[in-house]
């Protein structure tokens, strides 16, 4: 899962058969704070209603997603699931938002 704000909405005139009516919104990853992002935007399939500017959790793996959807030909990575309504954090401060990035070693 990933804590996200939405910033924006893709308009897109065809679709994927099994993505007809989908709504598609672009998501972009924050900070636990919410608010400091943190890596690259990607699309998700919102399941939700949620709209710009809210703060969702997103299921970024494709399998969960398909199966939230029953359709295992959907070409989908990322479901939003939830609009989250408030945060709460009791251990120490928040982490550096760069700490939170991972980043995949290189093969030779």
């Amino acid at each position: 899962m990933k804590l996200c704000r939405v910033v924006g909405q893709v308009v897109a005139p065809v679709h994927n058969p099994h993505l007809e009516g989908a709504k598609l919104l672009v998501c972009q990853p924050v900070a636990p704070d919410g608010e400091q992002p943190v890596g690259a935007s990607f699309v998700a399939v919102d399941r939700v209603q949620a709209g710009r500017g809210d703060l969702v959790l997103v299921n970024d793996e494709g399998g969960g997603a398909r199966i939230v959807l029953a359709d295992e030909a959907t070409p989908v990575r990322a479901l939003v699931v939830a609009v989250v309504d408030g945060l709460e954090h009791e251990v120490g401060p928040w982490p550096d938002p760069a700490s939170l990035i991972t980043v995949p070693p290189t093969t030779a």
